[in-house]
This record gives C-alpha cells, sequence and structure tokens, in this order.
C-alpha cells in the first residue's frame, strides 16, 4: 500500500532545504512511500533578497514546486519545515497556513500526520518554541502529531553542537549563517522522515 508523504518548507539561505531534502530522503526509506517536496511562497520583495544575498542561495530550490494551500489534503503525512523568527516559524510559512481556512473547514486534514522541524542562527534560537507553537496550528486542523523519539540518540549526545529535541529535527547556522546541518542533524532528519512515513502507513493500512 501507497502512502504520499509531503515536505512543505521555506527557506531564505538554504538550510531549511538541506533539512527539507534528508527529511525527504528518510522518508522514501520506508516501502510504498510516495514523497514529494514543496515550497510556499516568499514574501519578501526581490530586491531585499539581491541585497541580502538570499536570492543566489534559493537559486537551488528554485524548481521545487510552490504549494498551494489545497494539495495538503491530497497527502496521507506532511512535514512541514521553517526558520526560527523569534522563536515562531518564518511569515512565510505563517501565511501559508493561515490559507488553510478553507481546509480547517471542511475538516481535510484531519487525521492525517503532521510534523515538524526546524532551523535557527543559535544555539537557543527558539528551535522548541518554533515547533511547538507550529504544532498548534496542526493540531487546530485535527492532525496527528509525530516528534523525534529518543530512539533517535543522536540528539542525546554531548561531544558536538547540534540541534535535534523530541519535538523535532532541527539545525544551527551560526549568527552569520555559514553552519550547515551537520551529519548528525542531516542523520535526525533522516530518522524523523521515516519515522513520520511508518506511521501513516501503519494508520492507512489499519484504516
Amino acid at each position: 500500500m501507497s502512502v504520499k508523504v509531503s515536505v512543505v518548507f521555506y527557506s531564505m539561505y538554504g538550510h531549511t532545504w538541506q533539512m527539507a531534502q534528508a527529511e525527504a530522503e528518510g522518508a522514501r526509506e520506508v516501502e510504498g512511500a510516495e514523497v514529494q517536496l514543496f515550497r510556499v511562497p516568499e514574501l519578501v520583495p526581490q530586491d531585499k533578497l539581491e541585497a541580502s544575498g538570499a536570492a543566489q542561495a534559493q537559486q537551488a530550490f528554485a524548481d521545487v514546486p510552490v504549494m498551494r494551500p489545497e494539495q495538503l489534503a491530497e497527502a496521507d503525512a506532511i512535514i512541514f519545515g521553517t526558520p526560527t523568527r523569534f522563536g515562531n516559524m518564518a511569515a512565510q510559512m505563517r501565511n501559508f497556513l493561515d490559507q488553510t481556512g478553507g481546509l480547517w473547514l471542511s475538516g481535510a486534514l484531519v487525521g492525517k500526520v503532521g510534523s515538524v522541524f526546524v532551523t535557527s542562527a543559535t544555539q537557543h534560537g527558539g528551535q522548541e518554541s518554533t515547533i511547538l507553537t507550529t504544532h498548534v496550528s496542526l493540531l487546530h486542523q485535527g492532525m496527528i502529531i509525530v516528534g523525534l523519539p529518543y530512539t533517535e540518540q543522536r540528539q542525546m549526545g554531548m561531544d558536538v553542537i547540534h540541534g535535534g529535541s523530541p519535538y523535532g529535527a532541527s539545525s544551527i547556522s551560526g549568527g552569520d549563517g555559514s553552519r550547515v546541518p551537520s551529519e548528525a542533524e542531516l542523520g535526525m532528519a533522516r530518522f524523523q522522515g521515516r519515522h513520520v512515513a511508518e506511521i501513516a502507513k501503519r494508520l492507512k493500512v489499519g484504516s
């Protein structure tokens, strides 16, 4: 039996994009999983993106299709990825989720698996609060929340600085954005993607 998994992300400089790819790689390890990556629309004016260097970074995933809110209903599981913005999701993701009122009204997302991963500039830059506050939106939609269980023991390591918590995978980009996701952080993202797909598959088989 096939299970459809959508990885829906916003990335400004590519860090969240790298984590999104790892989430998708993990989900594809599950037999029967049909995995697709989507990005949400950009809200920052083009001249501002070019001035900040973000426009060049975004070329790496320019061919990823932009998701329409109604497409969320086509998936069995949805993994959302966003950078943190002062302890909350990025405005681009908030704007996208704010357009899902019709799905809420019809109950189109009730019973679907939802999960969240994030990136932040600093080690304590709101990774957990961003995931948890994003969970609130998913709960309003009636989704089944899946995190990153401690069976993924990379999140417990103390040898190097890394992201990751029981709420979801995460990565730290550094104050200047020069740090890319580490192999440990990408590994946690792969685990999360696989875990989400496995649970979605079990739920679908049992329905």
